[in-house]
C-alpha cells in the first residue's frame, strides 16, 4: 500500500489524493504541514532532500517526488495515460503547461492570498504580476476547452486533473471565472 505525505490545502497534494480516489488505489496519508516547517525536519528530509509535498511513498524507502510525476507513475497502465504515443505527448505537454502557467501564478495566489494569513499584504508587489499571467493561462485553456471536452484525448486525463487542481479553486484568489463559460463547463464534467 501506498503512503502519500500530503497537505490537505495544497494544490499539488490534491491532484495526487484525486488521482488516488479516480483509481481506486489503496493509500494511507501523512499529512505535513508545510506552514508549520514540518516538511524541513531531519526525517521528512531524509526522505524527500528537496523538503516539498507531495510525496508519494510507493514501496519501502523509495519515494516518488513531483506531483505530476507522481501523476505519471499513478496513471501508467490505466486510462488516465494513455499509451498512445500523440495523447501522452499532449498528456505531457499540458502538464508541463500546468507547471509553468498555472502553479506559478493561480497556485502562488491561492497560497499567499488563501493560505498565509496576512499574505496578500506580503505578496501585494506580485499580486498584479499572477493576476494577468494567471488570466493569459486561463484564455489558453477556454481556447482549447472551446474545441475539446478534455485537455488530451477524448477523456480525462492526469492533466485533467493537473489542471483542475488549482483552477477549481482559482475564485478563491480572486480570479473570475465568469468570462471563461469553457473552463466552467469543463470544471462540472472533472468533477461528474
Amino acid at each position: 500500500m501506498y503512503t502519500l505525505y500530503s497537505m490537505q490545502r495544497s494544490g499539488n497534494s490534491y491532484k495526487v489524493r484525486l488521482a488516488l480516489a479516480r483509481l481506486g488505489i489503496p493509500h494511507t496519508i501523512v499529512e505535513v504541514d508545510i506552514l508549520q516547517g514540518e516538511s524541513h525536519t531531519p526525517d521528512f528530509l531524509a526522505k524527500n532532500p528537496n523538503g516539498q509535498i507531495p510525496l508519494l511513498e510507493i514501496a519501502p524507502g523509495q519515494y516518488l517526488a513531483e506531483s505530476n510525476a507522481i501523476l505519471c507513475f499513478l496513471g501508467e497502465g490505466t486510462p488516465l495515460f494513455s499509451g498512445d504515443p500523440v495523447e501522452r505527448a499532449k498528456t505531457l505537454q499540458w502538464l508541463f503547461f500546468e507547471q509553468h502557467a498555472i502553479v506559478p501564478n493561480i497556485g502562488a495566489a491561492f497560497f499567499w492570498i488563501v493560505l498565509v494569513r496576512g499574505g496578500r499584504e506580503l505578496q501585494r508587489y506580485a499580486l498584479d504580476d499572477w493576476m494577468e499571467e494567471g488570466n493569459r493561462a486561463l484564455r489558453v485553456m477556454e481556447k482549447h476547452l472551446s474545441e475539446h471536452a478534455f485537455f488530451s484525448g477524448d477523456r480525462s486525463s492526469i492533466a485533467d486533473i493537473a489542471l483542475y487542481a488549482y483552477t477549481h479553486r482559482a475564485e478563491e484568489c480572486d480570479f473570475d471565472l465568469q468570462g471563461f463559460p469553457a473552463i466552467r463547463d469543463w470544471l462540472a464534467r472533472v468533477e461528474s
